[in-house]
């Protein structure tokens, strides 16, 4: 059944606001939840992120005042949604145990956007830094069990495999190499614009909790490798965020923010299990109706256009619903392992010139690989254990990779002999 949020009935503005009460709901049970629940709930933090970083360099960009006070009111609404949603997280969770679900979100939202993108380009964006998230689940699996004596698998459920993507340290590149060609939202499928917004704030909120969060770390190995993955996600902010529509005007890309926010708090009210958190994704996608409504009457006013002008129709496409991704990810291991960046596509390393862009800035990054946190963590791990850890259901797709005993520094990095 097809569902338009242009046609729902609208609440004022002014009665989106709640109080503090309201404000703290109850967080969902870490060891009892569903692994989803918890994943549903960071990316809906990193929505309102998004749309609350958006709607300050929108106001810092614009000398009307009126515009700036429509555009703080509905920025107040969105921060108390977000004070909300960012409470649902339990007050014994850990850093690394959000850590571990920060980036099983980055693995199974990435597979399950890439794999109904219509855009092939697209698509491949996702393929390619999705084994990248991959490996930084692993990297900071081993440093949990390594420090807290917990096996991420019991986070992570059945739904998400734990073992080498390509390796971190093959991640480091150019940054010329980062960037994509953007996509024109007015003429491309709905689904491809919903698809970028989503991963953008998704990857956009990672980069922040880490490069926040990094200099908390009880440990220079742990502080070292959040800071390594950090530089990592700005990178994929980089890369995902370059497909965005830079034609579109602020007043289009605030329609294009709201309506995003409407169709995940739809989509996470339909896949929620979780009967209060539900409840929570209820009260926020109502709220978010108006917010759209809010978009639609500035962009009425300020530049007389019509909303149908942006989205053109209005209905949702397929909701958004969390699964498992196991056998998509090790396609995708198989198929990419050995890529890197290349000006706006990709290219094998066994192509790449010795004196590349890319070899130059992995001599200046990584030029000791003892250095290299993301590979020390798992050399450490080795060193204690015998080997490293993993929650693997077969044996890995990349023969050079199968290996627990070394650390492979050298697939996407090097042409392998």
């Amino acid at each position: 059944m097809s569902f338009n949020p242009f046609d729902q009935k609208v609440r004022k503005l002014s009665e989106t606001f709640f109080d503090w009460k309201t404000m703290d709901a109850k967080p969902y049970d870490k060891a009892n939840d569903d692994p989803f629940t918890k994943l549903r709930v960071i990316l809906m933090n990193g929505a309102e992120y998004e749309a609350v970083g958006f709607s300050h360099r929108f106001s810092r960009n614009c000398n009307n005042n009126d515009v700036r006070r429509e555009l703080c009111l509905l920025r107040r609404s969105e921060q108390q949604q977000q004070k909300l949603v960012s409470g649902l997280k339990p007050i014994d969770e850990t850093i690394l145990e959000t850590t571990i679900g920060y980036e099983q979100l980055a693995v199974e939202l990435t597979a399950i956007l890439a794999q109904r993108e219509p855009d092939a380009y697209v698509k491949k964006a996702m393929d390619f830094a999705l084994i990248e998230d991959f490996d930084h689940l692993y990297r900071y699996a081993d440093l949990m069990e390594m420090d807290m004596g917990i096996k991420a698998e019991q986070l992570v459920g059945d739904y998400t495999e734990i073992m080498p993507g390509r390796p971190t340290v093959s991640e480091h590149r150019s940054p010329t190499d980062d960037i994509r060609r953007y996509s024109n939202f007015k003429k491309c499928d709905l689904l491809t614009a919903l698809n970028i917004n989503t991963i953008v704030a998704a990857e956009q909120q990672t980069m922040n909790y880490y490069m926040n969060i990094g200099g908390f770390y009880n440990n220079k190995i742990g502080r070292n490798l959040y800071n390594e993955i950090a530089m990592i996600e700005e990178q994929h902010v980089s890369h995902y965020g370059s497909l965005l529509d830079v034609t579109c005007s602020p007043y289009e890309q605030l329609i294009m923010h709201e309506y995003n926010e409407c169709y995940l708090y739809y989509s996470m009210y339909n896949d929620e299990t979780n009967k209060s958190i539900k409840r929570v994704w209820e009260m926020c996608f109502e709220i978010e109706i108006a917010h759209l409504n809010h978009a639609v009457n500035m962009l009425n006013k300020y530049e007389q256009k019509d909303w149908q002008q942006v989205i053109r129709k209005g209905e949702f496409p397929e909701l958004l619903k969390f699964s498992s991704n196991i056998e998509y990810v090790r396609k995708v291991l198989r198929n990419s392992i050995n890529l890197t960046g290349e000006k706006e596509d990709y290219i094998s390393v066994e192509r790449l010139k010795p004196d590349c862009e890319f070899y130059k800035y992995q001599t200046t990054i990584n030029d000791k690989l003892s250095s290299v946190a993301s590979h020390a963590v798992i050399d450490k791990y080795i060193d204690e254990n015998g080997e490293d850890y993993r929650y693997e259901q077969s044996v890995h797709p990349i023969p050079e990779l199968t290996n627990r005993k070394k650390d492979n520094t050298n697939v996407g990095r090097y042409p392998q002999t």
